[in-house]
């Protein structure tokens, strides 16, 4: 009975630090990762799923050590690199970091009004009222019911793995692509190249790291529930991946198979399957976009508000009110309205913003994880918990892999 008290007491350990890691890997499948995976599959077939193991090693490589940093230090990603690099790089960090997450922000908030104008429902009620939703909920709510709303969203991405099988895709075909290295003379269209970037960048974006250990660091993980939260990383990245890969597969499946090589974003994506998958494949499909994306809208802008407070040393979290963290409240409500705001303009390229989104997210990638590998190489903030040499060699050649990624696409680009 001693193992089974002893397995208890570690699942019991492990639902109590479940939610950072867990939620941080899902609500990166959103409305513009949504869309890109579509795409790729749509536009390529399997010959994009090479991508999904490599990107699980790194998410899970990269995750964790956001969350090692966090619960060793119990200090936030933006606050370590003040305090480390000094002000002036962290206020140009902060600027690119704003900028990229609030074209993420804009593409959640045309995810939510392109996957109800599925419905019929238009974007001038539906955006407004999914804005005041996400609004309150911050606001309003505390870290505990924050987290278990996301905890419940997070789940709701089950739909595009069913949504998946009822495409039926060609599971021998698909399982020889994800495990059978690229073509090289596909590295020469450009893009190939700019959704290989896309999908990488939708996986591990720069805002992860930052919400990752901010989100660490206010449930109030230390060393000592640190192995459980590493699980909590583990499950996260791994599920979260397999979703990614059910998504291109439903769209190769289908999409691909039939001409259908071009859509126009990741509601295009649900319609176009209606024909060819059913009405089923098509409701779970554009439900888990609506889900997505009001998930991400809500987190992106909280990210982008934990990330900038740190940094700056202005008070932040959750947990404190309206008056204790003005800033804080602020900046979300005003990322949250701007985003919002953009999408009622008549005129938009959506399509553009949502794929671009992703691929500044790949771009400043690199500079993320030099920062994160700095501090968490240094044994006098890190202690016994700096990196293996099997983490620096994964999160350096993401980086480096990233860099020559975004090089060759801007030059086949140009």
């Amino acid at each position: 009975m001693k193992w089974l008290k002893h397995w208890k007491t570690r699942i019991l350990l492990f639902l109590a630090v479940l939610g950072p890691g867990f939620i941080t890997a899902n609500v990166d499948n959103d409305a513009g990762g949504i869309y890109t995976y579509s795409l790729a599959g749509a536009r390529f077939g399997y010959l994009l799923l090479w991508t999904i193991i490599p990107m699980t090693l790194a998410l899970i490589v990269v995750q964790e050590m956001a969350a090692r940093m966090g619960a060793v230090t119990g200090k936030g990603l933006s606050d370590l690199i003040r305090e480390e690099f000094g002000l002036r790089i962290t206020f140009l960090m902060m600027v690119a970091l704003v900028i990229t997450n609030f074209f993420n922000v804009i593409a959640e908030f045309a995810g939510v009004a392109t996957s109800l104008e599925l419905f019929g429902l238009s974007r001038y009620f539906t955006v407004p009222a999914a804005a005041l939703l996400v609004w309150l909920l911050v606001v309003k709510g505390n870290y505990k019911t924050v987290e278990k709303v996301f905890l419940i969203a997070s789940f709701f991405y089950l739909s595009y793995i069913v949504a998946g099988i009822l495409s039926r895709p060609k599971w021998d075909e698909a399982l020889f692509r994800t495990v059978t290295p690229p073509a090289h003379s596909l590295f020469s269209d450009s893009t190939y190249l700019y959704l290989t970037v896309g999908i990488i960048g939708a996986t591990i974006a720069p805002w992860m790291q930052f919400y990752l250990q901010s989100s660490i660091v206010e449930k109030g993980i230390t060393e000592r529930q640190y192995r459980a939260a590493r699980i909590d990383v583990f499950v996260g990245s791994i599920f979260t991946d397999i979703v990614a890969a059910f998504i291109i597969m439903a769209c190769a499946a289908t999409l691909y198979v039939h001409g259908h090589h071009q859509i126009n974003d990741a509601a295009d994506a649900a319609e176009a399957l209606r024909p060819f998958a059913g009405q089923w494949t098509f409701f779970l499909f554009a439900a888990g976009l609506f889900n997505a994306s009001l998930f991400a809208a809500c987190i992106l802008p909280l990210s982008t508000a934990y990330t900038i407070c740190e940094g700056l040393g202005f008070e932040s979290g959750v947990d404190k009110g309206f008056r204790e963290a003005p800033f804080f409240y602020w900046l979300y409500t005003v990322l949250i309205a701007a985003g919002a705001g953009v999408i009622l303009w008549p005129g938009l390229p959506l399509l553009k913003v949502a794929v671009f989104s992703q691929v500044l997210n790949g771009i400043l990638l690199p500079f993320v994880l030099f920062f994160m590998l700095r501090l968490i190489n240094k044994p006098e903030l890190m202690g016994s918990h700096t990196n293996s040499r099997l983490d620096n060699a994964v999160a350096w050649s993401t980086a480096v892999v990233m860099i020559v990624l975004s090089a060759a696409m801007l030059w086949t680009t140009l």
